[in-house]
This record gives structure tokens, sequence and C-alpha cells, in this order.
């Protein structure tokens, strides 16, 4: 019995870290073998959330908007492919959403390196900037 509860303790012991880290300034950033333009796939769609209401829009700095979406990605090592993404609430869902979104999609197959040993958390984020 007591061998049972050990067997038990070391596969909870390297358990799947499903839990999303509260301090993402530590985790390293996720690598893409090519990064797309994420401007030009989001920018418009952004700029008309903030237009529409939808979001809080930010002070403009220089007459110039911009929007920060920073996110986790969980890297499973069994294959490499990003198996989560959780965007910080920004007080706009949307776009919160639709940049995991992008992210997910440009991750399929596309992240550097080899595997990680354990599934992983690694940052990224997404900056949208647009104005006069």
């Amino acid at each position: 019995m007591f061998g049972l509860f050990l067997l038990f303790q070391a596969a909870a012991a390297t358990a799947v870290p499903t839990a999303v880290p509260s301090d993402w300034s530590k985790l390293p950033d996720l690598r893409l073998a090519t990064t797309p333009d994420y401007a030009a796939i989001m920018t418009k769609f952004v700029h008309d959330e903030v237009a529409a209401g939808r979001c809080a829009a930010p002070a403009p700095v220089d007459g110039k908007t911009s929007i920060k979406v920073d996110m986790v990605v969980l890297v499973s090592a069994a294959n490499g492919e990003a198996v989560k993404i959780v965007p910080r609430a920004i007080n706009c869902p949307t776009v919160e959403q639709f940049a995991a979104g992008v992210v997910q999609k440009a991750a399929r197959g596309n992240i550097a390196g080899a595997p990680p040993t354990a599934d992983s958390w690694y940052h990224t984020g997404v900056t949208l900037t647009w104005g006069p």
C-alpha cells in the first residue's frame, strides 16, 4: 500500500503544469521559426473594436494609439506544439481572444527549436500601434 502511495506521489510530481504561472516575467520567450506580420493581421480589427467602444481606449502617445496583449503559452513536450494560450486581461475580451487565436495559428508547426523536455510555459505578446 505504501509503495502505491509513493508511485502516486511520483506521478503527481510530474503532472502537466496546466496552472497558469503567476509571475510571467521569469518565463522564457516563445520563439517562432518565422514570425507573422501581426500588425497586418490584427490592427484593423483592434482599431475597430476600440472605435466601437467595445474596448477601453488607451491614451494616445504622440498621436498614436497602442495596445499590447501579453500571453503565456503552454508548449507540449510530446509534440512541441502550443496546447494552451492565456492572454492577460486588458479590458477588451474580443481583442484578447483574437490575439490568442492569431498566436495559436502562428505557433502551429512553427515553434523554433526542439520540444521542451517537460510541458513548459513561455511568454509572448503582440503590440499594435495605429494613428496619424
